[in-house]
């Protein structure tokens, strides 16, 4: 049986397994429920919830994800590594950027990576504002096929692994327009479902929670029960961020193309010169880079298989609420 809550818009599913059954009845597992409900379409579940009483514990199964909802977050993914892959194979072609509307090896670059020849050797240096580090055998100077060469990022990282700044751009092209259609998806489906409204969007609420969201993630304290059910403050400041990073990549790489530039000039002027385009565009990449390290952290701090069995099926087992529950008649009973 399920209901609509109240709180969310989400689809809840109560299982209850009595402790003592009244009669003789098949025993299902929660296990085969799930597995029951996955292949049931959510739009089924509608109803009241059965009343759990204080002798048997509840196990609530919600519809976080749509079927949009998750097959446009695999596709990014997908999208997202190949893009990193590629433009990493791209930057290599000329490892230094620049901040203004042009640039060349004889200008100031505020990053850059390179190889230097030392009297012990040839090194790796990396150039970050006015520092440098040495980064020899990773960036800068790094083996290829069993032998060192100068290339800025490794070829373990980029796509092709081999230096190709035109395979490079042809992967890089391909996968860019597929971010961008299933970018506009998402969008359009999130506007016309409201998930982008009810979801992601923070409330005036949500933004007075911040320190305390803040303190139960250093906690490493997860959200369980009612609170669960929906996403919290920093879950949708950084999703939000991860939308306004992609669409800053897509135009800062549009606006490094000269048929671009050609019909929209003004995006030169908007972004301060392609060399400040190209630099923006390495930033908002980077940026992904930590969201993805961070997300992926949380997932498993949260509870992997809950957290990616969601984002598959659309189902989620709702961390129980113990404190809510209160004690467990259960073993007062046996005592």
């Amino acid at each position: 049986m399920s209901v609509r809550s109240p709180l969310t818009n989400f689809h809840a599913v109560a299982v209850t397994n009595p402790v003592v059954p009244p009669k003789p009845t098949l025993a299902v597992s929660s296990k085969a429920v799930f597995v029951l409900m996955s292949s049931v379409d959510a739009d089924s579940f509608h109803g009241s919830p059965r009343e759990p009483s204080a002798e048997s514990p509840t196990q609530e199964i919600i519809y976080r994800h749509s079927g949009t909802v998750r097959w446009t977050h695999w596709i990014n993914v997908l999208c997202i590594l190949f893009l990193l892959g590629s433009g990493l194979n791209i930057f290599n072609a000329h490892p230094r950027l620049y901040w203004g509307r042009s640039g060349a090896d004889s200008d100031h670059a505020i990053f850059s990576i390179g190889a230097v020849d030392r009297p012990d050797g040839v090194h790796g240096l990396t150039q970050v504002g006015p520092w440098q580090f040495d980064t020899t055998g990773v960036l800068g100077w790094s083996k290829t096929n069993g032998e060192y060469q100068a290339r800025g990022w490794p070829s373990w990282l980029t796509i092709p692994s081999f230096q190709d700044l035109a395979d490079a751009r042809h992967w890089h092209i391909l996968f860019a327009w597929i971010l961008v259609f299933n970018g506009l998806l998402y969008v359009l489906y999130g506007l016309y479902a409201r998930h982008l409204q009810r979801d992601i969007w923070p409330t005036i609420k949500d933004l007075k929670a911040i320190p305390s969201s803040i303190v139960d993630h250093i906690k490493l304290k997860h959200p369980v029960g009612e609170e669960a059910k929906r996403y919290n403050v920093l879950q949708r400041l950084a999703y939000l961020g991860v939308i306004i990073l992609i669409t800053s990549m897509v135009l800062t790489g549009l606006t490094m193309s000269p048929w671009f530039n050609a019909i929209f000039p003004y995006t030169l002027d908007l972004f301060g010169g392609r060399q400040s385009a190209r630099t923006i565009h390495f930033l908002s990449a980077t940026l992904i880079v930590l969201f993805f390290f961070v997300h992926v952290a949380e997932v498993f701090l949260a509870g992997p298989f809950n957290e990616i069995r969601s984002m598959l099926t659309g189902y989620y087992r709702v961390p129980r609420d113990d404190a809510a529950r209160g004690p467990d008649t259960t073993e007062e009973k046996n005592g």
